[in-house]
């Protein structure tokens, strides 16, 4: 059974002494497909070249808000460039973020509006990051039409959930679903989640799952761990673990336009 893991830091500092082993203990467990999130150009290109030389691996070319106001001339131009790559599939990480706010709101809202034009100018989905920003950001996707991308890492409530439904985006769950802590307004939207928009992410090394047992003494999360998120969905969902594969397998071809079969 094939799985896909829509949100990998891959080149976070986190995995530098086990990238590789990284890959085949995911490949072990039927994690096979890989989305890796780029949060800068430089990102970007390490994610291109890790694709290249692992075919099921994918990645997404953008700037994430918190980067923003790191931008220099003409980045606009290069990453336009970079996503022309044939591992692209997605443009982002980018949205807002006015929780920490690592960039001013102004920069913040001008690169993430110009990587909506790109998205649209490229038919590029859009790999969507927002934090304590949610009426701006819905805003600037109506203004700019977006009808085509995904929630990373969604831990909203029904109305904002909804409102990306309406849009016709996709709604990225990662570990956040198997945190009894904080989970109780995503448990209560996702009643009026279809099965059709669902992806699941790690966002790794990130949201390590708490329904995960044994947990790993490092803390970390990696893809090998996706199934614990697939399994907490499946139960909440009341559905066998292959339905839960089957049809995230489909929503993310559907997204990423990827290629193949699942196996």
């Amino acid at each position: 059974m094939a799985w896909v893991d829509l949100g990998v830091n891959l080149f976070s500092s986190q995995f530098d002494h086990d990238r590789a082993e990284l890959f085949t203990r995911a490949q072990t467990v039927g994690v096979e497909h890989w989305l890796l999130i780029a949060s800068d150009l430089r990102e970007t290109q390490q994610n291109i070249a890790w694709c290249h030389q692992h075919p099921a691996c994918y990645s997404t070319a953008g700037v994430h808000p918190h980067q923003a106001d790191q931008v220099s001339d003409g980045w606009q131009q290069q990453l336009r460039d970079l996503a022309k790559d044939h591992t692209i599939v997605a443009i982002g990480e980018c949205g807002l973020d006015f929780n920490r706010n690592f960039s001013s709101e102004t920069g913040q809202l001008t690169v993430f509006a110009e990587q909506l034009a790109l998205a649209k100018e490229l038919q590029l989905p859009v790999y969507l990051h927002q934090r304590d920003a949610f009426e701006q950001q819905y805003a600037l996707l109506q203004e700019h039409q977006i009808q085509h991308g995904i929630a990373h890492c969604f831990t909203g409530n029904t109305e904002q959930l909804k409102a990306y439904l309406d849009l016709g985006l996709y709604i990225g769950l990662t570990g956040w679903l198997c945190d009894e802590r904080r989970n109780q307004e995503l448990i209560a939207a996702l009643q009026y989640l279809p099965l059709d928009r669902i992806c699941l992410e790690t966002d790794a090394p990130y949201l390590l799952p708490r329904n995960l047992s044994p947990k790993p003494k490092s803390r970390r999360n990696e893809p090998a761990y996706l199934l614990a998120i697939a399994e907490q969905l499946a139960a909440l969902k009341e559905l066998s673990l292959q339905q839960v594969q089957q049809q995230c397998w489909l929503n993310s071809q559907q997204l990423l336009n990827l290629p193949g079969e699942s196996s």
